[in-house]
């Protein structure tokens, strides 16, 4: 990974332009997820990172109350790079800091093993999330 990438807590309403384009560049352009399935009432809520590279923002993920984490999306051009791995190790020390010992998140299928490395186990059957083969993957913290 770059030496200036870095991981941060964002907020939903000053930087909603980055959180959008990114969300809309990875999920709506290249995976077709509906906007309306995409957007939802929970962002207002959560806590938002940014992965950003300089200044430029290239990475982002949520946490919700409730210790489900979502939205984890990385562009293109900097998949590969322990992006997400940041991203994700935010997330987790994040809700341990808030007492959720336990994480919760829907994995597509294929990132399941990316998610296994950061401790998530598999605990559900394969299902569609916006057409797309997902299961439910949990991690409890130590």
């Amino acid at each position: 990974m770059s030496s200036n990438v870095q991981v941060r807590v964002a907020s939903w309403q000053k930087d909603n332009a980055d959180l959008r384009r990114i969300r809309e560049t990875v999920f709506i352009a290249e995976q077709a997820v509906p906007p309306e399935l995409e957007w939802d009432a929970e962002d207002v809520e959560a806590v938002h990172f940014l992965a950003v590279d300089g200044d430029y923002a290239i990475g982002t993920a949520r946490l919700l109350p409730d210790g489900h984490i979502g939205r984890v999306s990385v562009l293109k051009d900097w998949r590969g790079l322990k992006v997400g791995e940041a991203l994700m190790t935010a997330v987790i020390n994040e809700a341990e800091r808030r007492g959720l010992k336990e994480q919760m998140l829907s994995a597509q299928v294929h990132a399941t093993a990316f998610y296994e490395r950061l401790g998530f186990t598999v605990v559900s059957g394969e299902f569609l999330d916006a057409g797309i083969p997902h299961v439910e993957m949990k991690r409890t913290s130590k």
